[in-house]
Formats: structure tokens, sequence, C-alpha cells
């Protein structure tokens, strides 16, 4: 289809958590052919429907080389001890903080025709699972960060050109 436009930080739609697929017709194969079009531009890691100003629960990724999405995904696991790595997001454009995320991710969900996906992994994947999944539950990363780095980061995104 095509690639959609970002939503930016200040829109209600990135902060209001996503409704379940219950059917999947051809407005949501629709949507999955954006989302997909949408993170395989260079630097994506992924793309929530938030970002694109949808409020149901898909997102697509692109790590490694390797994309695809997820239907309903639902973190069922994480593993190891939080870590601080730096972490953007494509809806709070050019800025950069250490954001505290778990070194493995496990996500479970659907794919188009209904069958079980199961999304894992460590180091990027394990961020953009958790991250992306973060979307559609009403969070942005700046929500994850300790309170000096959010009130530095909220000054920087007041200050920022798009804001």
């Amino acid at each position: 289809m095509t690639e959609r436009p970002i939503r930016i930080f200040g829109d209600p739609v990135l902060k209001t958590p996503t409704d379940e697929i219950v059917v999947i017709d051809d407005k949501i194969r629709s949507l999955i052919e954006d989302l997909v079009d949408s993170v395989k531009i260079p630097g994506r890691a992924g793309v929530a429907a938030t970002q694109i100003g949808v409020g149901l629960r898909a997102f697509s990724y692109n790590v490694h080389g390797d994309i695809g999405y997820i239907i309903n995904p639902r973190i069922v696991e994480t593993r190891g001890e939080l870590e601080f790595v730096e972490e953007g997001c494509l809806s709070v454009p050019n800025l950069w903080f250490k954001t505290p995320r778990y070194p493995y991710a496990k996500v479970e969900g659907v794919d188009l025709d209904g069958n079980a996906v199961v999304l894992e992994g460590e180091g990027l994947m394990a961020q953009a699972l958790q991250h992306e999944c973060d979307h559609l539950d009403g969070l942005v990363y700046l929500d994850r960060l300790d309170q000096p780095t959010r009130k530095e980061a909220m000054r920087q995104v007041r200050e920022s050109d798009w804001f």
C-alpha cells in the first residue's frame, strides 16, 4: 500500500492504549501492509499502529534486515537484569536517552491468517519488542526514563523545532 506519516509526541493517539484486533479483514490487511511499508525505511526498527494514527494492536519490525509484523502482541517473557540502552523513537525525532530495557524479550500474537506467532530475541530485537508493545499500551520511551532524565528529555522536547 503505502508508507504512512509518523505521528509526533503530543498527538493523543500515542498515549491511548490500543484495542485488540478481533476480525482480520481487508482493512486490517491494508493496515499491516502500510505498517510493513512504513518500517522498510532505513534506520527504522519498528512502527506501531499508533504511530501511524491507528488505535489497533499491531506493529511491524525491521531488525537486522528481518522485516515482519505481529497482530495482538503481548510480552510473555523478559529475562535478565534491566540495562540502560540508548533509545530513540520516530515519534520523538532526534532525541536519544538511556532507557531501561531487558536484554531478552518474547512476544506472542498472530499473523494475518490467525496463526500463532512468537517473536523473541536479544539486543536490538528485545529492545524493539518492548518499545513497540509500549506504544500499543499508550506509552512512549520517555515514560520509562528516571525522573532526572525525563525532566531533561521534556526540556529538550519543548525546545525542539518539531514540538
